[in-house]
């Protein structure tokens, strides 16, 4: 095969950890669920953010993330999932472990951008977050495509701060 031809389409495999790991926030964004297994990134933690509804990881010895990783992202998809991070977070290559079959691989991961933030705090918990909220996070996700496709749209941030300070509340804090 061609350099030319190689280059064209690339797969990539992305480590989810948050708001992610939710097929259903997945399929608003990609318009699809990729297939995915469930995975362990060590030497990270998962915090929570003040004000925030979804979580940051930082590297943090002898700490480990469970979550899960994408596969077969394109491209496109990947400037999708870029732009919904947003600037908080840098996209890293890292080495997580499959947890079926211990096997190791490099994907890419959204990794928080301040490491000295003082916001952040705690463990982030899914099972929590898919109760209280998710399906707000949904309308946010849905609302933030919808903006994608407009000819100027807002970063992610701002579609998200927007969305929770609707009516001047404040966002919430749990």
């Amino acid at each position: 095969m061609s350099a030319s031809a190689s280059a064209v389409q690339h797969h990539h495999n992305v480590f989810v950890y948050g708001s992610l790991l939710a097929d259903d926030v997945v399929k608003v964004l990609l318009k699809r669920v990729p297939p995915s297994s469930s995975a362990i990134l060590h030497s990270f933690h998962r915090f929570s953010i003040k004000g925030r509804v979804y979580p940051a990881i930082l590297p943090v010895e002898n700490k480990k993330v469970t979550g899960k990783v994408l596969f077969g992202i394109t491209n496109p998809e990947l400037d999708i999932l870029d732009t919904f991070e947003d600037v908080e977070y840098e996209r890293r290559t890292v080495e997580v472990s499959l947890m079926d079959s211990s096997e190791k691989l490099q994907a890419h991961t959204y990794v928080w951008s301040d490491k000295n933030d003082p916001n952040l705090y705690g463990v982030w918990d899914f099972e929590e977050w898919k109760q209280v909220h998710m399906n707000d996070f949904i309308k946010m996700t849905t609302g933030f495509v919808e903006e994608l496709e407009q000819p100027e749209s807002k970063p992610r941030v701002a579609t998200y701060e927007s969305f929770y300070n609707q009516d001047d509340q404040n966002p919430p804090t749990s």
